[in-house]
């Protein structure tokens, strides 16, 4: 008969918690050991990354914007006096001549104004013919008493002669004599009063009364012309050779404009200009006289910068450049260009290719290639100048690293990611 043993029982159990507590330990030891372990880098496709190397040469700090072509010549055309569109005789993108007409307005209440400024000025002028009639009678009359009275002086002074002799000889009385020269002393005081009359009639009365007729006549002719202007105005003629190009207000048949309205815009297509809008960041070193290249899509121009707006309007500043050489075929106003500005070349400075969200002197994050180009690391770079598509490096890089240059914002939370 078998008799059980009872220490094989116990060394069993001992021997099963003493396992236990071993694989406890193991376990602990290994999720302790996985909570340490940093995470695993994010794999990125290296295809769909934009890298570049750093390296040390030339580099040609430019600046880029996008704007349109303009004319130098404009002459905006305003509607002198206030009517209502009745036709339109020329569209945009048309030739025109000085006095090409390119539209007609209607305004009855001026063409009224026109008739009765010019009954106005008839009538002024026949007033005018009537008062020079009178006035040529009034000399006629003057002239004619005092002629009377220059005879009626030379027959006294005859009389007298005759009464002196008369006289000498002791035919007429002493007070006869007296009266014969005090008559002829009469007469000529009243001949000279009245020849003096004469004189200021014909030089003041008669110029001042001709002269206030002729200013009336004036006023009302002045009056006359200024209304059949406004009326042959209402004529819009485009005043200089051009181009009719597009305002943009556009005037339709049946609309009421008021004076000074701009109705039409002349350009000159053969003296066209680039009017770029460039970053506010990039404008601050582009100064007037600057060499510039613009593409007009048809070719490119060579130009100059010839004015820098002083406004900032949304976060761009207008650039006129200038442009030098012939245009290409096809180049007209408002067409849309690109020009590039060059700012100054440098020599021999450290450079790479201009990262997205890349600041001009300033830090910033970006990701080198590491490890042979199976990892990119965060790392911290210094930037100096810029330019439209290169950046200088001022520190953090070194000759031969290579850069992520995309967009790198959605592993803003890893510092370290795996390029497949």
């Amino acid at each position: 008969m078998d008799i059980p043993r009872k220490s094989a029982k116990r060394m069993k159990m001992i021997r099963r918690g003493v396992i236990a507590t071993v694989g406890l330990v193991v376990v602990a030891a290994v999720t302790i050991g996985v909570s340490r372990l940093k995470p695993a880098a994010p794999g990125v496709d290296r295809r769909t990354l934009w890298l570049d190397k750093v390296k040390r040469g030339p580099m040609l700090r430019e600046v880029r914007g996008v704007g349109t072509l303009v004319s130098e010549d404009i002459l905006w055309v305003p509607a002198v006096v206030s009517g209502r569109v009745v036709r339109i005789l020329v569209e945009p993108g048309t030739p025109v001549e000085p006095n090409t007409v390119l539209l007609e307005l209607h305004n009855p209440e001026l063409e009224l104004e026109l008739f009765n400024a010019e009954s106005e000025w008839k009538a002024a002028l026949a007033r005018q013919t009537v008062q020079k009639a009178q006035l040529q009678g009034q000399l006629l009359q003057t002239e004619a008493s005092v002629a009377g009275l220059q005879a009626n002086y030379d027959e006294a002074k005859l009389q007298t002669q005759v009464d002196e002799k008369e006289y000498e000889n002791d035919l007429i009385s002493e007070q006869q004599i007296t009266l014969s020269r005090a008559r002829v002393e009469q007469r000529k005081k009243v001949l000279e009063i009245n020849q003096r009359c004469l004189e200021m009639f014909r030089k003041e009365n008669l110029p001042a009364q001709l002269a206030e007729t002729e200013a009336a006549v004036l006023k009302a002719e002045s009056l006359y012309r200024l209304k059949k202007t406004q009326v042959e105005s209402l004529h819009v003629r485009s005043g200089a050779a051009g181009i009719l190009a597009q305002i943009p207000n556009k005037i339709e048949p049946g609309q009421s404009v008021s004076a000074s309205t701009i109705v039409a815009k002349i350009t000159n297509p053969k003296r066209l200009k680039a009017q770029l809008k460039v970053p506010e960041a990039q404008a601050r070193d582009v100064t007037v006289g600057l060499a510039a290249e613009v593409d007009t899509h048809h070719g490119t121009v060579l130009g100059k910068v010839s004015r820098i707006d002083p406004t900032v309007m949304d976060g761009n500043v207008t650039v006129d450049v200038s442009l030098g050489s012939a245009l290409p075929q096809g180049a007209r106003p408002d067409l849309s260009v690109v020009g590039t500005i060059t700012i100054e070349k440098l020599d021999d400075v450290l450079n790479v290719g201009r990262p997205v969200f890349a600041s001009s002197e300033g830090p910033s994050e970006l990701f080198k290639v590491v490890e042979d180009g199976r990892f990119a690391v965060r790392s911290r770079v210094q930037f100096g100048r810029t330019s439209v598509s290169t950046i200088e490096v001022v520190e953090g890089l070194d000759v031969g690293d290579e850069i992520i240059l995309s967009d790198m914002s959605q592993w803003d939370g890893c510092d370290r990611i795996r390029l497949k």
